[in-house]
């Protein structure tokens, strides 16, 4: 069992920035890869970040050159910094650990991001 805590959402003015926390109750570097998703009203869950054990990122095309990706190994914690946010950046947003061969994957409780235009 992992859980994933994640904390650091709000209503921010488009253009603005927040940072989301999410803190895993599991050693990270056993962890093949941290994700954040995002769920827009009435679309699919999307992967907006990913970072592997090995410290690999990738961001999907839409948040590059907005978003990081970044962790605290110490601290089994990974972060989303969100900068220039946009309206359609709004949804609730997930953390997620793949683990093992069998790739599970564990889900946070959601944090919602609200950006107004």
């Amino acid at each position: 069992q992992v859980q994933l805590v994640e904390s650091g959402g709000g209503l921010v003015q488009a253009g603005g920035s927040l940072r989301l926390s999410c803190a895993t109750s599991r050693n990270i570097f056993t962890i093949n890869t941290m994700e954040w998703y995002r769920q827009a009203p009435g679309k699919q869950r999307e992967l907006v970040a990913a970072i592997t054990s090995g410290g690999s990122k990738n961001l999907t095309d839409s948040v590059k050159g907005r978003f990081t990706i970044s962790r605290d190994t110490g601290k089994n914690t990974v972060y989303l910094q969100m900068n220039g946010l946009k309206p359609e950046d709004t949804g609730v947003y997930y953390c997620a650990a793949e683990i093992g061969v069998a790739k599970y994957r564990y889900w946070g409780q959601g944090t919602q991001v609200t950006v107004s235009s």
